[in-house]
């Protein structure tokens, strides 16, 4: 049966009005030492995230006072190498921090998520003199938002234009789950530019405040309700030749792009499971009834319910470990990429995210089948998890990191360079 979809179901929710701005920062952040020191802050601000997440969540309430103090932290400079004074973690560190902000609020986990791609964009793909910049803006304590993706089309083709004239650079365009940008100082927004008859693809740096840009918080998911995943307008906005990186070229060659965004996805999903098995177990030890044919008094003696809690936590280590590997592979391919290593870093990502995507639904569902009917009331907020890690785990599609991985083993087929991979 073909099923005809309204088009009008394509396009962004009605506009609310335009949310006010970050504030410029007052004081540098703090300074992140080494890898230890970042997990360490990340476990310690996840503590407070996680006090009043289920309220934001039902208030759908922006975390600007968390996201104030996540970047007072020093955590959003860790990937900044050492050579231009950030402290250049692992990115197996950069997956834990994810994974630890997203087990106490899957939200903020997500948040910085486009930070992290748009700096390793600039990594890989900016001049020395545009590095300079804006390494010394985040270490200033200013943060990345993205406008990505466009809707309403059925293709995938990118409609935003970068065009000139004789007062300079422009943007032209609109576009869809702008994760982070309705925090944002700067948007990193991807554009097309024609050059020689053909559309080049660029990443343009646009100043949140910019004359033209508009920005909506009409991102209205059932998960990942405070990411602020909406819209942002781009109307004649100039931008300085400056602030305009090389996206495209970064694609026509071996580069970790690809996997680092990917590990990203991959440890926030592993931290929505991690809430989920932690929520659980409290749930279990402290609220639930034991099934009378257990015959016993406590619902954590239960022997079925121990089953299930032990086939959980081995899928959980297991997705754990997957992303740990995974870390080691994308660091080995940003020291030394080419074609095998940029390949092998991409499927052993993609191998992680086919485990946290299945592990962050399954915790999410069972939390209910274990904890029992108690634990659906509203109030409890509990199903947060399960609806958090739906929402993002549709941003690629995991039976596609399967075919990929197959094609690879079996046929030594390199995987796709894209940020989907």
């Amino acid at each position: 049966m073909n099923v005809e979809i309204s088009s009008t179901l394509l396009e962004p929710p009605v506009q609310t009005a335009e949310p006010r701005p970050a504030h410029a920062p007052s004081n540098p952040p703090g300074r992140i030492k080494d890898d230890a020191h970042a997990i360490a802050t990340a476990q310690r601000l996840a503590n407070a995230f996680a006090e009043d997440a289920a309220l934001r969540d039902r208030e759908r309430r922006l975390p600007w006072a968390e996201l104030d103090a996540f970047v007072a932290s020093g955590l959003w400079t860790i990937t900044v190498p050492r050579e231009h004074g950030g402290p250049g973690v692992k990115s197996g560190t950069l997956a834990e921090v994810t994974a630890t902000i997203a087990a106490a609020d899957g939200s903020l986990g997500q948040i910085p998520q486009n930070h992290f791609y748009a700096l390793e964009v600039l990594r890989v793909g900016g001049s020395a003199q545009q590095q300079r910049f804006f390494y010394g803006r985040v270490l200033a304590g200013e943060r990345f938002g993205n406008a990505l993706a466009e809707i309403g089309h059925k293709d995938f083709q990118r409609r935003t234009r970068l065009s000139r004239d004789a007062r300079g650079w422009r943007v032209d365009g609109r576009k869809f789950y702008c994760t982070g940008a309705l925090y944002a100082h700067w948007i990193p927004t991807l554009v097309v530019s024609e050059e020689a008859g053909r559309d080049v693809t660029y990443l343009a740096f646009v100043p949140r405040g910019a004359p033209g840009v508009t920005i909506t918080d009409d991102w209205d998911g059932f998960g990942q309700r405070v990411t602020g995943s909406g819209s942002v307008q781009f109307d004649d906005v100039r931008v300085e030749q400056d602030w305009i990186v090389p996206f495209q070229a970064s694609f026509e060659r071996p580069t970790t792009i690809g996997p680092l965004a990917q590990i990203l996805h991959a440890a926030i999903d592993l931290g929505q499971a991690r809430g989920a098995f932690e929520a659980a177990l409290q749930f279990v030890r402290e609220h639930s009834r034991p099934w009378i044919d257990a015959k016993v008094e406590r619902a954590a003696d239960d022997p079925l319910t121990l089953v299930q809690f032990g086939d959980l936590s081995a899928r959980l280590a297991a997705a754990e470990a997957l992303v740990r590997r995974a870390g080691r592979y994308v660091d080995a391919a940003q020291t030394a990429p080419g074609e095998r290593t940029v390949a092998e870093a991409s499927i052993a990502v993609a191998e992680a995210r086919a485990l946290t995507t299945t592990v962050s639904l399954e915790a999410g569902s069972r939390l209910f089948e274990l904890a029992g009917t108690a634990a659906t009331l509203d109030g409890l907020g509990l199903d947060r998890f399960w609806r958090n890690a739906r929402t993002h785990t549709l941003h690629d599609p995991v039976r596609w990191k399967y075919h990929a991985v197959g094609n690879f083993y079996l046929n030594d087929a390199l995987p796709p360079r894209h940020g989907a991979l």
